[in-house]
């Protein structure tokens, strides 16, 4: 049994691509037990991680993707807390798109573990909405990580630069529907679902 737990925060702020600016909602995902943490996605809200984070050791931003409003602030929680950034590198014209003179710390690449407390994650690199876009599987709890490539009523959206719609469908099809299907999905917006949930509705 694992001591590791998942907190869960809301902040709040902007999402802007291709000239458009957009109000949006992101879930903050923290994964560890009470003396370490990792923190999923860093978005609009430094203070806001923070309180999720509650003092603990911080051992890795994991960024799902590059879009803004899930990287605008990793540089300065990466300050706050002394902790590397992980990216994908495929995702590097997104995230020049926001930071131009400073990189993430670590690449991401598919297979990869991530340990933390007792637990590990595992990177499944889900390319579509975006290049670089990796979900995060932790067996032990039971839950998978998705940003924006699958939410509660499908996958995400693809009609901006850098996305592809049959390239994500595909990477939901082969790396998220092969995972349980009790699998809890952890979204980057929005509600959570079921990994059985969204294979019964996309389909096969």
């Amino acid at each position: 049994m694992t001591s590791a737990r998942v907190d869960h925060g809301v902040t709040s702020g902007t999402f802007s691509l291709d000239g458009e600016t957009f109000d949006v909602d992101n879930n903050v995902w923290v994964v560890g037990d009470d003396a370490e943490c990792i923190v999923i996605d860093a978005p609009h809200d430094v203070d806001g991680i923070l309180e999720l984070v509650a003092g603990r050791r911080v051992r890795a931003i994991v960024c799902t993707h590059a879009h803004d409003d899930h990287v605008r602030v990793a540089p300065a929680l990466r300050e706050a807390v002394t902790a590397p950034i992980l990216l994908h590198p495929d995702d590097r014209p997104l995230w020049e798109l926001t930071h131009t003179d400073e990189l993430w710390d670590v690449d991401l690449h598919d297979g990869q573990r991530i340990e933390v407390a007792d637990t590990t994650l595992q990177v499944l690199h889900t390319p579509g909405h975006a290049p670089g876009a990796v979900c995060l599987y932790a067996p032990d709890l039971g839950c998978v990580f998705t940003g924006d490539t699958l939410f509660q009523g499908g996958p995400g959206a693809t009609g901006r630069s850098f996305s592809d719609r049959e390239v994500l469908e595909s990477s939901i099809r082969a790396r998220l529907f092969e995972l349980p299907e009790d699998t809890i999905v952890h979204t980057g917006h929005g509600d959570d679902t079921t990994i059985g949930a969204e294979r019964a509705a996309l389909g096969r």
